[in-house]
């Protein structure tokens, strides 16, 4: 199914002087990693602390710009400069799916945003990038299988806070997004989960009984 991610190699090729610019002043892919959590971090707490504010709601989108890139350079430094890592494969999946939950979670603080609503499609989220780091153990690759990766969530979630942002009252149309999208990652996780098993089953060495732990 098409995906924000399908845009990934043109969205890095415009980022690629930047990186290589970054990797000629010693800034390693880590720490890259480590700046777009903090980052999220912080504009989550910015929610938090004022949840009604539309200058702070609106500089979310702006954020989850910033951090797609920084993700597209952490990704090209460890492949591209010799940076790859133990460390920072580990970083870089849990570095996600904790910056997520800090930028997202705040939303249901948002006055009339459900906060079962915000919840679940953050819960489904992290659930669909376990799916898709669960094909590696099984013996497939990483699996970023649509509908609602990484990119297209940040999306969604991004043109929700521009509305809330702009003065868009939430009401039942919020509402009605956040069952599509967690619909959406529901068969995301169907995908991933259905595609690693396929891969795993075609090659040699998909033996699942000799890799699956307690």
């Amino acid at each position: 199914m098409a995906s924000i991610y399908d845009l990934k190699p043109r969205f890095q090729a415009l980022l690629r002087p930047l990186t290589n610019w970054l990797a000629g002043r010693g800034v390693t892919a880590n720490q890259v990693t480590l700046a777009a959590v903090l980052l999220s971090l912080a504009t989550g707490a910015l929610v938090v602390a004022d949840p009604s504010s539309r200058i702070v709601l609106l500089s979310v989108p702006a954020v989850l710009f910033l951090r797609m890139a920084l993700n597209a350079v952490d990704g090209m430094l460890a492949r591209e400069h010799g940076m790859k890592t133990r460390l920072g494969a580990v970083l870089n999946e849990l570095g996600d799916v904790v910056a997520d939950a800090g930028l997202y979670l705040p939303l249901a603080l948002v006055p009339g945003v459900s906060a079962i609503g915000v919840t679940l499609v953050a819960l489904l989220g992290i659930i669909s990038e376990m799916a898709g780091v669960v094909a590696v153990q099984i013996g497939a690759d990483r699996r970023y299988d649509g509908p609602l990766g990484k990119s297209d969530r940040a999306f969604a979630f991004g043109c929700v806070f521009f509305l809330l942002g702009c003065g868009v009252e939430p009401g039942k149309w919020l509402d009605v997004v956040w069952w599509i999208m967690a619909a959406l990652s529901a068969v995301t996780i169907v995908n991933r989960s259905r595609r690693a098993l396929e891969i795993a089953a075609s090659s040699p060495s998909g033996n699942t009984d000799s890799q699956r732990t307690k």
